[in-house]
């Protein structure tokens, strides 16, 4: 009697393994698969009868065998289980993603537990592998953390140009003065702005204006290397932070950005807007002892432009 109930209980506890939402493997010393549960059969396509006896990495070549190796051996040596989250590892075995909520992802993302199996004479000789589908909470995660990054993106830039804004573009630049007093490294800052820009928006309206305004920061985005940070500054005025740029090399700059700008209207209403920009640039020195000074200088020079007749590039110098 009491090994028909040891029967019955094994019995009623391979049922409930086979059951789980969970994917159970068990594999012996050599990787040869033991036990095969239905959600391993269902996401695999692979029956417990097909895959019994059969090395684990032949049958499935997507597992990283040296990594599965140093986690596994540690459990059949130190007999402790060990674990592996889809941060770490997105899955193990590539099995399509068929949840209708996280249909966006191609595979399931898996959470792994592997357990040792401890023998009556206290040898681990098999493992137990759990793998959990975590596609949802994966997913979720992954799509918090692009909100998060979206949010982060806005709040620093311009929404009409995709420049820095003023705030951002300003902590940028305080970055820049701090790594000239530690590495005395030259730097160009370049202040800009579209020259009779009223008048633009008194003849053509606001709309036409929004145009030059972007058209502007996509030239700037052309002539500017990976390494410069722009920004605008404010209605129709821009910075530009050179890197390790001499005030001669970033006269160059704003000379070939200035002429590109003369040279490209824009068409609003087929109505075709020609316009210009002035520019002033400041070296930082030593004679500069803050940021607001290397503002006023760049100021001081776009003023000299203006007075000049516009459309042109000034260096600030220190007389």
């Amino acid at each position: 009697m009491a090994v028909d109930t040891g029967f019955k209980e094994l019995h009623w506890m391979m049922g409930m393994l086979q059951d789980i939402e969970v994917g159970l493997v068990v594999v012996d010393r050599d990787y040869k698969i033991q036990i095969w549960n239905s959600f391993m059969e269902n996401h695999s396509g692979k029956n417990a009868l097909e895959v019994r006896g059969e090395n684990v990495f032949d049958l499935f070549g997507e597992i990283p065998k040296d990594w599965f190796l140093r986690k596994t051996e540690s459990v059949f040596l130190l007999k402790n289980k060990t674990f592996s989250t889809w941060e770490q590892r997105p899955f193990i075995f590539r099995f399509k993603n068929f949840r209708p909520i996280t249909g966006t992802e191609e595979y399931m993302y898996q959470n792994l537990t592997i357990n040792p199996l401890m023998s009556a004479d206290g040898t681990v000789n098999h493992i137990c592998i759990l793998i959990y589908d975590v596609t949802d909470i994966a997913v979720n995660k992954k799509g918090m953390e692009q909100a998060n990054t979206q949010l982060e993106i806005m709040s620093r830039t311009d929404r009409l140009t995709g420049l820095f804004n003023r705030g951002f573009w300003e902590e940028c630049l305080v970055r820049e003065f701090n790594r000239y007093l530690r590495t005395k490294e030259p730097s160009t800052l370049v202040m800009f702005d579209i020259d009779h820009f009223k008048k633009v928006n008194d003849t053509y309206g606001h709309q036409a204006g929004d145009e030059v305004i972007k058209t502007v920061a996509d030239l700037l985005r052309k002539n500017q290397r990976a390494s410069d940070i722009s920004g605008r500054y404010g209605g129709e005025e821009y910075g530009v932070i050179l890197i390790n740029t001499k005030a001669e090399d970033g006269l160059n700059f704003a000379e070939r950005l200035r002429q590109d700008i003369s040279e490209t209207p824009v068409t609003h209403h087929n109505q075709s807007i020609q316009f210009t920009i002035s520019l002033g640039l400041a070296e930082i020195n030593g004679k500069i002892t803050s940021i607001k000074e290397w503002i006023e200088a760049a100021d001081q020079a776009l003023y000299k432009s203006k007075e000049g007749g516009r459309n042109q590039s000034t260096l600030h110098t220190a007389s």
